[in-house]
């Protein structure tokens, strides 16, 4: 096999893969009203507190501030 059609080959085959992936991806999407899946997150003070922690308590925010306080 040439080159030429051994690095097509390669090209289409990562497409191949790249769209098999995004189509997962955009399989499970939340929809609005939606249950959100269970997840767990590191907090500034250390710690790491879980969704399931709060579920049925009080309504839940995750302030999301990147690069916060940082220099960069």
């Amino acid at each position: 096999m040439s080159q030429y059609a051994n690095r097509l080959a390669r090209v289409l085959l990562s497409a191949f893969f790249a769209v098999v992936a995004l189509g997962v991806q955009f399989a499970v999407a939340l929809e609005v009203g939606d249950k959100a899946p269970d997840f767990t997150l590191q907090a500034s003070d250390g710690e790491s507190y879980s969704l399931s922690q709060f579920s049925g308590d009080k309504p839940v925010v995750i302030a999301f501030f990147p690069k916060a306080f940082t220099g960069g």
